[in-house]
């Protein structure tokens, strides 16, 4: 478990993922050797990650969901092999190692080339939905709220960026090489940009500020949830009225048991993930808090047995405690 210098640590990064040790050691009221020292902790033993990715919204990439159904002594396999792509950006087994979840990300509308052509043609594969995502409610550059209750409203000020423009502009393809980059490692020092995309060090800061300010590119963080107390994770497919779609879904994005939140094409219309210290209290998430809304008419809760691939983590399986 973690204490109060970690989840500031942790909370000050997914307000800043680039701020440097120094202005955070400030904030928190601790020295910059002793953050530099819970950095590389928490990287080595909680695998905190911070990654810089292209918000779909203003990038013009897309995202698919896309569950397949497959025989039990093959989902792992599959997984692996799906987790190695590129184009892949999560992917989890669930429903007791009887499907496999992933998001594929997409250049724009078209389905990318995964869907279409990709897959492997194996009978290990019995199902096949692909969900694309409409609009996300919570995720992407909205954190969970359960890592976002240490820093008070002054303490988060001071790490917020000052400047500000809502300029949008067609991303070129150094961008997509700094976008590459820093998917790799997004506090990876301005030397090591410049030798990624052959720019220098200067332009590489102004192209990171430009892309930040215009709320083209933020910062993600991954670390085990386990940490904050999560044994018990669930993907909730709902299917809501279409005309209270927007109205559950900013309810649901207010719950502090649920990371994520979106509205997608397909047979369900809203997507949740719930993050619960066990399965009781996903249980009484279920029944209480969700059950108060009467505009979801179906609900198909699938257990996450195991991630395989996360917006930082490369391609190894991690398990999760047996549920």
């Amino acid at each position: 478990m973690l204490d109060e210098v970690d989840r500031g640590l942790i909370h000050a990064l997914h307000i800043d993922g680039r701020a440097p040790f120094n202005r955070i050691g400030e904030v928190l009221g601790v020295s910059t050797q002793t953050v530099a020292r819970r950095y590389r902790r928490l990287r080595e033993e909680f695998g905190l990650r911070v990654v810089g990715r292209p918000d779909p919204g203003q990038t013009g990439t897309t995202q698919w969901l896309v569950r397949l159904t497959t025989t039990p002594s093959a989902s792992a396999q599959l997984a692996r092999a799906l987790a190695q792509r590129t184009d892949t950006t999560w992917v989890m087994l669930t429903s007791g190692g009887t499907e496999v979840f992933l998001i594929v990300d997409g250049p724009g509308f078209d389905a990318p080339a995964l869907l279409l052509h990709d897959l492997p043609r194996t009978s290990a594969i019995t199902g096949i939905s692909a969900h694309y995502v409409l609009h996300t409610y919570l995720g992407g550059p909205t954190a969970w709220p359960g890592r976002l209750a240490v820093l008070d409203p002054e303490q988060q000020r001071k790490l917020r960026l000052l400047e500000e423009n809502t300029t949008l502009r067609a991303e070129s393809a150094t961008d997509e090489l700094l976008f590459a980059a820093l998917r790799t490692d997004g506090r990876a020092g301005l030397a090591q940009l410049a030798e990624a995309t052959g720019l220098s060090q200067s332009t590489v800061a102004r192209h990171i500020s430009d892309l930040r300010a215009g709320g083209a590119l933020y910062f993600d963080v991954d670390v085990d949830d386990r940490v904050f107390g999560v044994t018990t994770r669930a993907m909730l497919w709902a299917s809501v009225a279409p005309g209270k779609l927007d109205g559950v879904a900013e309810a649901l994005a207010r719950h502090e048991e649920l990371a994520f939140v979106a509205a997608t094409t397909g047979s369900t219309n809203l997507i949740a993930e719930a993050l619960c210290p066990d399965p009781a209290s996903l249980h009484t998430y279920l029944t209480k808090k969700l059950g108060a809304f009467d505009a979801i008419r179906t609900l198909e809760t699938t257990p996450v047995l195991a991630t395989v691939k996360s917006t930082s983590q490369p391609p190894l399986l991690r398990s999760r405690p047996a549920r």
